[in-house]
């Protein structure tokens, strides 16, 4: 097992971002930006649609970067992270790729949808209560398991491969105002930031976090990392118990604030993209698109990144006749 991380996470420079750009052909899809169809104000408000990735989420991007930076020695003894459910389907799918075996330690909170997903592609499932997961986020590792540990956050691959999604979101769209990125660990909002910044640099790009797992939010109120209660909702893809130490001054210096939206608000968020577009998100995913309807990103011209669409089905059909699960 790695020791534990205790050097903060630098900004990936412009030029790992293209290199795992041009390392991931044909890895994952090129996924589309398109317009919010509601009746807003000044405000333009595009959708970035990395649900619709083979595995429904984004996470295929920053996996595979990983797994193919990795030397072949190092991957003979297989892969393994700790996921709720989207970074496990991405190294599984990676790694049914590669020809490797792999495990995931899961939170004993997964949603259902996400379980049968890794086990459909491959993965060996370990459960584990949420606090004992989230130590091995801390950890970097879990010793009952060999192989190579992907850390599904804390990895300069990983948030490298997450930041090709900015590279796209700037070639579609380049005089945006302001990125909106679900935050879960801060590797895809890094991410994402690192790039458009490195292109743009006055664009704006928030985290966007939930009333009931708001980590980011809760330590720039304190300008340290805090640990906050945390209560689980349907909301499951985004929220830790804390901002990882190591991820704190890299999204303290690239992201320009948290959105905090509540979980009624992300319910009629996936309401309103179901229903206007035609898109199945997650919480997580619609979490974004929440945000942009407050208008607190400001006006202009705002890119909300769905970052998935793995839901239980019964939830979202709840959420569809109007309840907030």
């Amino acid at each position: 097992m790695e020791e534990p991380a205790t050097r903060a996470i630098e900004p990936v420079p412009l030029e790992e971002i293209r290199a795992a750009r041009e390392r991931l052909k044909g890895a994952y899809l090129r996924t589309p930006l398109v317009p919010l169809n509601h009746e807003g104000n000044s405000t333009e408000i595009s959708l970035k649609l990395e649900n619709l990735q083979p595995i429904g989420s984004f996470k295929l991007r920053g996996s595979g970067n990983a797994m193919r930076l990795a030397r072949p020695e190092s991957l003979a003894q297989g892969v393994y992270t700790a996921s709720a459910g989207n970074m496990a389907q991405g190294v599984a799918w990676n790694a049914r790729r590669l020809g490797v075996a792999c495990s995931v330690v899961v939170p004993d909170q997964a949603p259902q949808t996400k379980l049968d997903a890794i086990e459909r592609l491959g993965g060996r499932i370990v459960p584990l209560p949420f606090d004992r997961w989230w130590q091995v986020l801390v950890d970097h590792g879990y010793p009952e398991i060999a192989g190579l540990f992907i850390h599904p956050v804390s990895d300069p691959a990983v948030i490298a491969g997450n930041g090709t999604i900015g590279l796209e979101i700037l070639e579609d769209l380049p005089d945006a105002d302001a990125i909106l990125v679900p935050l879960g660990g801060g590797g895809l909002s890094c991410g994402i930031a690192c790039a458009a910044k490195a292109l743009r640099p006055q664009i704006r790009v928030f985290a966007c976090e939930v009333e009931t797992a708001a980590p980011f939010a809760a330590s720039l109120a304190a300008d340290r990392p805090v640990s906050i209660d945390r209560r689980a909702s349907f909301v499951d893809g985004i929220g830790g118990k804390s901002m990882l130490p190591e991820m704190w001054p890299l999204a303290k210096k690239v992201l320009d604030g948290s959105i905090v939206v509540s979980v009624s608000e992300v319910a009629e968020a996936v309401r309103l993209l179901a229903g206007r577009n035609h898109v199945v998100a997650e919480g997580a995913g619609a979490a974004s698109v929440a945000a942009a309807l407050t208008g607190r990103a400001g006006a202009g011209k705002i890119v909300s990144v769905v970052s998935g669409g793995n839901i239980d089905l019964s939830t979202l059909s709840r959420i569809l006749a109007g309840e907030t699960p």
